[in-house]
């Protein structure tokens, strides 16, 4: 059975760190660092697969709506820098991609979690998305969402809000 946490809107966010390829290049990136501003801090499991390019390109093609809303714009998977560095360049992708293969910033947001597929229970990254706002206090925590369509969704909630 899976010991995953849930995170809620309200609770403080998990700490992490983990090695970025930032637009600037590899750099070391964690939430301490990202504070002062909101940011979006979406989960995938692995580069250049069908969903997962779906889902990155969506924040792409929204990236003039997050920066106007002032968010910075945070992947997380398993997979190392250079595939980070070959998704990004071959899907022109302007926001940071955190490398996390020893899972522990997956662990530390919850998304590590049992999953099914063909009657077969394993451990997984469950595709998420959380919003946190510029003082580090969870804002949306979405578990599970689907790769299409999601990114727009999530706009459109934080417009209802008043943008954060």
């Amino acid at each position: 059975m899976s010991t995953a946490i849930t995170l809620t809107p309200g609770a403080p966010a998990p700490a992490w760190r983990g090695a970025a390829l930032t637009p600037q290049g590899p750099a070391a990136l964690s939430g301490e660092a990202l504070r002062g501003a909101p940011y979006v801090l979406y989960f995938y499991p692995k580069d250049d697969t069908p969903g997962c390019t779906a889902q990155a390109c969506d924040f792409r093609d929204s990236w003039a709506a997050w920066r106007a809303r002032g968010y910075r714009v945070v992947g997380v998977s398993p997979d190392s820098l250079e595939s980070h560095e070959s998704f990004r360049a071959r899907h022109d992708l302007p926001h940071d991609l955190v490398s996390d293969p020893s899972r522990e910033v997956c662990e530390a947001w919850g998304v590590w979690r049992e999953k099914q597929n063909y009657g077969k229970t394993y451990l997984g990254l469950a595709r998420s998305t959380f919003v946190v706002s510029a003082e580090g206090v969870v804002l949306h925590a979405q578990y599970n969402v689907k790769a299409t369509g999601h990114v727009a969704r999530l706009l459109k909630l934080l417009g209802a809000e008043g943008g954060r």
